[in-house]
C-alpha cells in the first residue's frame, strides 16, 4: 500500500523497511537508524512522522521542519510542540524551558497523558505544549541515545538490521532478532530520559487524527454538527460522527454517537467515550476474533483481494491485480478454483498452458495443478474467484516461483 501511494504522488523511495512484528515506535526507529547510518552515513538526518496526522498549512510545516533539521544537524533530538487549544487528556505534553517557544527551545520534561484537572492547569500555565509525536534527529544521535537509555532494544535491532534481506524495494528485518525487542514507544524508551532535547513550535493546523473524536473535530459538519461520510441519512441527529462504506446507515433521534459501518464490522459508541476504544478491541481480541487485527480486504505486493462470501466448502473473493504485476506460481493441495474476469485482461497459466482472458471469460484450476495469474495490461485487473474444497485456509499455498520472494503464505 505504501509503495502504491508513493507511486501515485510521483515519489520513488530507495527502500521501505518492513517490521516482522509490531513492537512500537522505539524498535522501528532504532532499526531504521541502523540501516540509515550504514547506507547513508551516521550523520544523516532522519524524521519520524506518523501517518494519521493532519497538517493543514504545509508551507508553515516546511518552515518548522527546516528549523528542526538545522537543530538536528547539530546533534540535537528535536520534536514539535503544538500550542494546546483545549485541556485535552488524549495527548502527552511537553514542558518547554520558555513560555511561547517561538524558536527552538529546550524541553524540561515529557509528561504523560494527564487527567482533566491537570490538563486545565497545563493550559493556564503557558509553558506546556501538546506532544505531536513527530521527531527529527541525526541517525548517530538517536543511536547514541538508545545506547544509553535502551541498549536492549538497540542490540536486538542491530542484529535485525545486520541480518536484513533486500527484496526489491523492501528491506525485511531478521524476524527472530526483531522479535526479541520489547514493545515500547520512542517517548518512553528514549525521549523522556535523553538530555538536550529540543522543541520547535508548530503552528500549521495540526491534528492527530488517531481517534474518532479527533476525526469528528477535523471534519466538515452539517447543520446538526454531524460529520458524515458515505451513504448516510440523518433525521433529528446531532453532534455525531457517522461513516459508512458498506451500505446505507440511517439515524433517527440520536446524538453524540460514533457510528462506523465497514465490511469488517459495525461500531456504535458514545462519542464522549471514544478514547476507551482500546478496551473494546482488547475484548474482541480476547474472544479470539480476527476482526481486531485483520480487514476483509487484504493487500498484497501485487494488489489486493476481498473475501466477499464463504460457507461450508466454498469461499468467494474479488481479486484485484495491479498493472504489470503477477501472483506467485503456485498450487493448492486442498482446493480448486474458478476464475471469472470482470475487468481488464488476465494472463492465466494452468499447467503448461498460458492463455489470455478478458471480461466475461473464465477458467478452472483443479486442486494440485500449478497455476499463475498475471495482469499484462495497463489497467487494473479484477476477477471473481470461487474456491471449493475441504480446506480453504491461506496457508494452503505452495509457492514455486515468486517475484516478491515471499516465504510466509500470509504475505
Amino acid at each position: 500500500m505504501v509503495a502504491g501511494q508513493l507511486e501515485e504522488v510521483g515519489l520513488a523511495p530507495s527502500s521501505i523497511m518492513l517490521e516482522p512484528a509490531a513492537r512500537g515506535t522505539a524498535p522501528a526507529i532504532a532499526a531504521a537508524a541502523c540501516l540509515i547510518a550504514e547506507h547513508h552515513g551516521p550523520e544523516t538526518v532522519m524524521g519520524l512522522f506518523p501517518a494519521d496526522h493532519l497538517i493543514k498549512d504545509q508551507d508553515r510545516f516546511r518552515l518548522a521542519l527546516d528549523q528542526a533539521v538545522d537543530l538536528a544537524k547539530g546533534g540535537r533530538l528535536v520534536t514539535f510542540g503544538i500550542a494546546p487549544r483545549s485541556p485535552h487528556t488524549g495527548y502527552g505534553y511537553l514542558q518547554a524551558a520558555a513560555e511561547g517557544a517561538k524558536d527552538g527551545t529546550p524541553i524540561n520534561a515529557f509528561v504523560e497523558k494527564p487527567d482533566e484537572e491537570t490538563a486545565k492547569r497545563y493550559l493556564s500555565r503557558g509553558d506546556f505544549f501538546w506532544n505531536s509525536g513527530m521527531f527529527v534527529f541525526r541517525a548517530d544521535a538517536i543511536l547514541e541515545a538508545f545506547e544509553i537509555h535502551a541498549p536492549d532494544i538497540l542490540n536486538a535491532c542491530r542484529a535485525a538490521a545486520a541480518g536484513a534481506s533486500q527484496d526489491g524495494l523492501f528491506v525485511r528485518l531478521l524476524t527472530e532478532a526483531f522479535g526479541q525487542c520489547r514493545n515500547e514507544s520512542i517517548d518512553y524508551a528514549v525521549m523522556e530520559k535523553a538530555q538536550g532535547t529540543m522543541m520547535v513550535m508548530l503552528e500549521a493546523g495540526w491534528d492527530d487524527v488517531g481517534s474518532w473524536e479527533a476525526y469528528w473535530d477535523a471534519s466538515k459538519k452539517d447543520d446538526g454538527l454531524n460529520a458524515v461520510q458515505g451513504d448516510v441519512v440523518c433525521e433529528d441527529t446531532q453532534n455525531s460522527l457517522i461513516l459508512s462504506d458498506s451500505g446505507l446507515v440511517a439515524t433517527l433521534g440520536v446524538s453524540d454517537l460514533v457510528i462506523v459501518n465497514t465490511p469488517d464490522a459495525v461500531l456504535v459508541a458514545d462519542r464522549r467515550r471514544a478514547e476507551e476504544l482500546k478496551r473494546l478491541v482488547a475484548r474482541i481480541s480476547s474472544d479470539d476474533r480476527n476482526e481486531a487485527s485483520l480487514h476483509r480486504r487484504v493487500y498484497r505486493p501485487w494488489g489486493s483481494y476481498d473475501s466477499i462470501d464463504q460457507g461450508s466448502g466454498f469461499q468467494v473473493k474479488r481479486i484485484f491485480v495491479d498493472p504489470g504485476k503477477k501472483l506467485s506460481l503456485q498450487r493448492h493441495k486442498h482446493r480448486s478454483e474458478h476464475w471469472v474476469v470482470v475487468k481488464g485482461e488476465a494472463e492465466v497459466t494452468v499447467g503448461e498452458v498460458v492463455t489470455r482472458l478478458t471480461a466475461n471469460q473464465s477458467t478452472y484450476i483443479a486442486a494440485g495443478v500449478v497455476h499463475r495469474l498475471a495482469n499484462p495490461g495497463l489497467e487494473a485487473l479484477e476477477i471473481i474467484e470461487v474456491q471449493t474444497g475441504d480446506y480453504l485456509g491461506e496457508d494452503d499455498i505452495e509457492r514455486l516461483e515468486d517475484d516478491f520472494n515471499r516465504v510466509d503464505p500470509d504475505e
